[in-house]
């Protein structure tokens, strides 16, 4: 299993074959209503709301643009609390680094807090090839791995397995990986959550390293702050004597007063309360004769594709994401398709902007994910950062569409059109041209208004996919430069003969814009004296 799950189809392939699975859109349906009405109530609930959103995108726009400036002061602040901080600039660069320490403890297993910056990189798997066994300790990550699957949510990665299913991997799984399900196991949840009790506590209790993300980290102090709702992150930032932290440089923020807005809004938009249960924060080493945590810290920073994505100046607003997974539960495409179909350890919407910037464009699946939107905007309602992410979808269409100059690795590159767009290319490039020559335009308008009896149904060629599964507008009898002219921007009407009616409606049915018939009369006076027909 890949972190980034490069090689699987194009999206729209993936889709197609989700979207048959009964199973699997019951369970994201269910979930994703569920989970989208709670926050929506939690929400409601704060008065200032849209003042936080505001407040969180500034801060984050802020520590962006000056985010050298910040990572040098985080680095300093770790250093002084005694951590050791390492910088990888892409995924083989961190996995390195983190098999190195995990080595070097003598250590030939760790516990992990859920950490989709492991995932991102693969670090699961390269600890593997080295003879070190991760265990996963979040439920739904625990879930995830004793079932051989992929995460499919941002928040809950197992979102598409039901109870039944759940309860079919313990059984099966769990002994594999330590302590057996207990005999007869059910699907309640209270059981379930007990046999992972059982089968976790006894690796966290050996565990001598852990290994964890993080939510945010405060540049002036060097804090790092987990934020979740089990207490298996609790576990595994204090128990272990090693703790090596893996984080994207993007997760910074410069105070404690900055933290304050989004340890509002991040609950809230993600788990709809009001408060996680637990957030937990630690600085640097402590003593482990005389205190809870670890004596040794290591923070990885990395990069993978974020500086060449700080350089666009529409898709950086993508690394505002605090990973709250609010767009996920609004998105008509991922309550359909699910998160698999988006190959990427970052699905729905934020995913389909966040992981072509990181990956590139060169693959297919990063090449279809942008397309992976009806455009509806619903994501950037929820979105407790405001990123506009429909914004972001139609600049990554450009890009895959047309090409062009983007950075990579730090250095400008031109970018070659996408495979399979040829015909959209063209019917730009003819688009613009028609609507530079307006006397070409004027004339297609009308050639195309007299001819729509004739007009097929569904579009032809290429266009046939489009119009497989939406019905084509309906042209009206005359263009609107036309209709406007001719009754002088609506505010005439010139009979029957030219194609108006007498009634002050049009001939194909549509009334008149000023609400008046042909003699200039408001449609329901009398034409005496204006009064109102019931009296």
């Amino acid at each position: 299993m890949s972190g980034t799950f490069v090689g699987m189809p194009a999206f729209p392939k993936a889709a197609h074959e989700a979207v048959h699975n009964a199973t699997l859109r019951g369970n994201l349906r269910h979930a994703t209503h569920t989970i989208r009405a709670k926050r929506e109530k939690a929400v409601l609930e704060v008065s200032d709301w849209a003042e936080l959103r505001e407040a969180g995108k500034r801060i984050k726009d802020h520590t962006l643009r000056h985010l050298d400036r910040y990572l040098v002061q985080l680095e300093e602040s770790v250093t002084a609390a005694g951590g050791t901080v390492h910088w990888a600039a892409d995924a083989d660069e961190a996995n390195r680094i983190v098999t190195y320490l995990v080595k070097a403890t003598g250590e030939t297993e760790v516990v992990k807090v859920k950490s989709m910056a492991t995932q991102e990189i693969g670090l699961n798997e390269a600890l593997e090839a080295e003879g070190i066994r991760a265990y996963e300790t979040d439920l739904a990550e625990l879930i995830v791995q004793l079932g051989k699957d992929r995460p499919s949510h941002i928040l809950v990665p197992a979102i598409h397995r039901n109870r039944g299913e759940i309860r079919d991997i313990f059984a099966k799984e769990m002994s594999e990986w330590g302590r057996p399900a207990p005999d007869g196991l059910t699907d309640t949840p209270a059981e379930l959550a007990e046999a992972a009790r059982l089968h976790l506590r006894e690796k966290f209790l050996r565990a001598k390293v852990g290994i964890s993300g993080a939510n945010f980290m405060v540049a002036d102090t060097g804090t790092l702050v987990v934020v979740e709702s089990e207490g298996n992150g609790r576990m595994c930032l204090t128990l272990p004597e090693t703790l090596i932290s893996v984080v994207g440089i993007e997760k910074i923020v410069p105070t404690w007063q900055d933290l304050e807005v989004f340890l509002q809004t991040l609950p809230r938009s993600s788990t709809a309360e009001r408060m996680n249960p637990y957030t937990s924060m630690w600085t640097g080493t402590t003593d482990s004769g005389t205190a809870d945590g670890p004596s040794t810290f290591h923070l990885v920073l990395i990069d993978n594709g974020r500086t060449d994505t700080l350089a666009d100046e529409v898709g950086r607003q993508a690394l505002r994401c605090i990973r709250c997974s609010a767009c996920l539960n609004v998105c008509p495409v991922y309550e359909r398709a699910g998160g698999h179909a988006y190959g990427s350890v970052y699905p729905g919407p934020i995913g389909a902007i966040l992981s072509p910037q990181l990956r590139g464009t060169g693959s297919e699946i990063d090449a279809s994910l942008p397309y992976a939107s009806s455009l509806c905007g619903a994501c950037y309602e929820v979105c407790p950062v405001a990123i506009d992410i429909p914004e972001v979808l139609v600049h990554l269409r450009e890009r895959v569409a047309q090409g062009g100059q983007v950075t990579e690795k730090g250095a400008k590159v031109v970018l070659k059109p996408a495979k399979g767009h040829a015909a959209e290319r063209a019917a730009m490039r003819a688009a613009g041209w028609a609507f530079t020559h307006p006397a070409a335009l004027r004339t297609g308008q009308r050639l195309a208004s007299r001819t729509r009896r004739f007009h097929p149904r569904t579009l032809p060629g290429p266009g046939m996919a489009w119009s497989a599964s939406r019905a084509l507008p309906t042209l009206p009898a005359e263009p609107f430069r036309d209709w406007w002219q001719r009754t002088n921007g609506g505010r005439t009407e010139q009979g029957v003969a030219d194609g108006g009616r007498a009634d002050g409606g049009h001939a194909d049915g549509r009334p008149s814009p000023s609400g008046r018939d042909g003699g200039g009369r408001a449609n329901g006076e009398w034409a005496g004296g204006g009064e109102d027909s019931g009296k």
